[in-house]
């Protein structure tokens, strides 16, 4: 566990695209896993019903913009699930359902990985323009290259999430079966690092109050930290 947080980078071009960025990493072994449930439906549901914009959605906008993404066309992750809240927010699986409630609740971007499924150590930067990433087109596996300039996160075998948050990749997907899970909580201004401490807390609660016995550590990465 302390490896991994130890060995998470952003690298300095992400920084110098949007130096107020920061992610909270947070390392839970011991998952409370199992397919969607009666409970992460309700949170699902309370957390959409307290949906509305937010100036930290428009901060991600002007970010996808500034590395040449189009987010009325390729959303950041946590726009994408508040304009679906209306309609209701899609259950996926229990701790993929409370980590997508907990980014509606907060305004904020968070994305959840099967540590077990990673090769090597996570990283932030600004892609080349050869990197793979893994997803399924028409209902069959399919493999895109990232764009050059592109933010995406990567680990050794490829990019895990396109364009900073907007879509993740099949391979280190949450599954009802995985057991160590790595979430990423992304910030920029005008949300305070406090802001992002407390949308932690709440995951935390969340999944802990499933499974108690569950271990956790975190880290901040942010400029000049």
């Amino acid at each position: 566990m302390s490896d991994v947080l130890h060995g998470i980078r952003v690298a300095p071009e992400v920084f110098a695209l949007r130096p107020d960025f920061a992610v909270l990493a947070v390392v839970v072994e011991g998952l409370p896993s199992g397919p969607s449930d009666e409970d992460s439906a309700k949170a699902l549901a309370v957390a959409a019903e307290s949906a509305g914009d937010d100036p930290h959605v428009e901060a991600w906008r002007e970010a996808y913009r500034a590395f040449g993404a189009k987010p009325n066309r390729t959303r950041p992750s946590v726009d994408a699930l508040l304009r679906r809240a209306g309609a209701g927010l899609p259950q996926v699986n229990r701790v993929v359902d409370l980590y997508n409630a907990v980014s509606v609740q907060h305004r904020l971007p968070v994305g959840g990985e099967d540590l077990d499924c990673y090769v090597g150590l996570p990283r932030l930067v600004r892609a080349r323009g050869d990197e793979a990433f893994d997803t399924v087109r028409g209902g069959e596996p399919d493999t895109e290259v990232a764009d050059a300039g592109e933010v995406v996160w990567r680990d050794d075998a490829g990019v895990t999430c396109r364009r900073w948050n907007h879509r993740q990749c099949v391979r280190t997907r949450l599954r009802e079966d995985s057991e160590r899970g790595l979430f990423l909580l992304e910030r920029l201004e005008p949300m305070s690092l406090d802001a992002l401490s407390d949308a932690a807390d709440d995951l935390v609660s969340r999944l802990t109050a499933l499974a108690p016995g569950a271990t956790v550590a975190r880290k901040l990465i942010r400029e000049n930290a």
